[in-house]
């Protein structure tokens, strides 16, 4: 069934249910009205940060790494399966898989510790970029969710000629108070411009046609928290592109606040491959 994706309903698909001893299920949400009929990588991601949360009530997630192996289907469920590797008393960490039946789809190995207190202390600064009262709107992708982009206008046209980077205001409604789900939700749309980033370099005359007919596909990614996850506002999502080249990309980013506060680092590997002829009568949204 299609429905109106909404950010409200990504943080019920996060909020996955326990089912038995390091076990639990989740949904996938419905068929978005964009016809896509496979999950975004990085939801299953957001489901593990919220599973292993659950799995040490008395501990805060620090870091996740995940690689998606196949595509999760849309309007289904998963089941999530821990394996503790290690919990101590300041330390702990779990390896999740997600799976549909049979398919294993993703696998997210996830550290979580106990807060302690600084004893050195320093981040990276927020880049001076314009604001969001100056960036251009994008269009909607779901209700609750509204994305500015600084310096570009259209993330997906072949007119964008620019260097490797983007850089991406986000203001989601509502913001959840719980910290896994406050962190799910951040790490989520870490992959949304990873792509778009690598491709900046390659739009432009001669090239519109080559970037239109290549395939690509989020193929791991990982996160760091460097604070608790709490903001009232905008966030600032940075990205660049390292390198590309024999079918893959690298992006590396940072999650700023308003006010400067680096919330999160993370980085991502890219699948990129000549569009396969069946693959060109998709609808471009719904493509994998």
């Amino acid at each position: 069934m299609s429905a109106q994706a909404s950010v409200a309903g990504l943080l019920e698909v996060f909020d996955v249910t326990p089912t038995g001893p390091d076990r639990f299920a989740g949904v996938t949400g419905p068929a978005g009205t964009d016809g896509r009929r496979v999950a975004k990588g990085a939801q299953a991601l957001g489901q593990a940060i919220v599973a292993v949360s659950k799995r040490f009530p008395d501990k805060t997630i620090r870091s996740a790494y995940a690689v998606f192996t196949r595509p999760v289907d849309i309007d289904s469920t998963v089941e999530l399966a821990l394996e503790v590797i290690h919990e101590g008393r300041s330390m702990a960490t779990a390896v999740v898989t997600v799976a549909q039946g049979a398919r294993l789809c993703a696998t997210v190995t996830v550290m979580a510790d106990m807060p302690a207190v600084d004893v050195i202390n320093h981040h990276a600064l927020r880049p001076d970029v314009e604001t969001p009262d100056d960036a251009h709107p994008a269009p909607h992708a779901m209700a609750g969710h509204e994305l500015r982009l600084v310096d570009v206008v259209d993330v997906n046209s072949p007119e964008e000629v620019g260097p490797p980077e983007l850089f991406a205001w986000l203001r989601c409604d509502p913001i959840p108070d719980r910290d896994d789900l406050a962190k799910a939700l951040l790490a989520y749309f870490t992959g949304q411009l990873g792509i778009s980033t690598t491709m900046r370099p390659h739009h432009g005359v001669g090239t519109a046609q080559a970037h239109t007919t290549v395939s690509t596909a989020l193929m791991s990614t990982s996160i760091s928290f460097h604070e608790p996850v709490e903001w009232d506002g905008w966030l600032l999502y940075s990205h660049e592109s390292t390198a590309a080249g024999h079918g893959m990309s690298y992006v590396r980013g940072q999650v700023h606040t308003e006010d400067g506060e680096l919330l999160a680092s993370f980085a991502q590997e890219g699948l990129i491959r000549p569009m396969r002829a069946v693959d060109t009568s998709i609808d471009a949204p719904a493509r994998l």
